[in-house]
């Protein structure tokens, strides 16, 4: 069974009387363990389908299945709950609190789950350990640089197991060695742990890291293609 499922999406927006069709009549499937980039320039579309896919933004018409649900089949408090247990989001802009320590804004999605107290410390040391901070766990937020930021930022993600990370252009805002550092780092969660990823960017040299590549493009799916080779961050890294 996929993880995800979309046949026919759309997503339209009401402006003054104009709409504006975000998405259009979009159709793919997202196995468990893929490696996704959806790729394509600025307004193509590939943030909108995030916002759908992760439960931000509701489909205006056509199909979506999250584990084999249908999205329609969810209660609004249902919703708030897979988005907390099921989805980890990473963002561009990072989203922390900077006057908070790593420890604390990794903390922060156990803080609205029904994870037992006790198991949290251990959760969160778990998820700093794998982005490779646990020397920063005290330091707060506006003390990182850009890459440890993005890094807090997806042991943030992953502290409650979630089934699918959606990064959203999460080395846009970063120099190229700590964004590569960041896409080893996904492709490590990918291939040694088995998390699914959807990664959103406008970058070839980014998107070619994933397993599977769908291009977008006016809102439309131009293409889907596996990735022969993807390239390998942790020896683009070393160079």
């Amino acid at each position: 069974m996929s993880i995800i499922e979309v046949r026919n999406l759309c997503k339209t927006y009401h402006s003054d009387g104009v709409a504006t069709k975000a998405v259009q009549d979009v159709s793919f499937a997202i196995e468990r363990g893929e490696f996704v980039a959806v790729m394509g320039p600025s307004g193509s579309g590939k943030s909108t389908l995030l916002h759908m896919l992760g439960f931000l933004d509701a489909p205006t018409s056509g199909i979506y299945q999250f584990e084999g649900r249908d999205y329609q089949d969810y209660e609004k408090e249902e919703l708030a709950l897979v988005r907390n247990q099921k989805i980890g989001f990473v963002f561009q802009a990072f989203n922390l609190l900077p006057r908070q320590s790593v420890r604390a804004n990794v903390l922060l999605p156990l803080m609205y789950s029904n994870a037992p107290e006790h198991t949290w410390a251990k959760r969160v040391e778990k998820a700093i350990t794998s982005v490779g901070l646990e020397k920063r766990g005290d330091y707060k937020a506006s003390q990182l640089s850009g890459g440890e930021k993005q890094r807090v930022a997806i042991a943030r993600a992953l502290v409650m197991d979630p089934a699918v990370i959606f990064a959203d252009e999460p080395t846009g805002n970063l120099d190229s060695n700590s964004g590569r550092q960041v896409l080893e780092i996904l492709q490590a969660l990918n291939r040694d742990t088995g998390h699914t990823i959807l990664l959103i960017t406008h970058e070839h040299s980014t998107a070619n890291h994933a397993g599977r590549i769908i291009s977008f493009l006016d809102g439309r799916l131009e293409s889907d293609a596996v990735v022969d080779e993807p390239l390998d961050a942790r020896v683009d890294y070393q160079k």
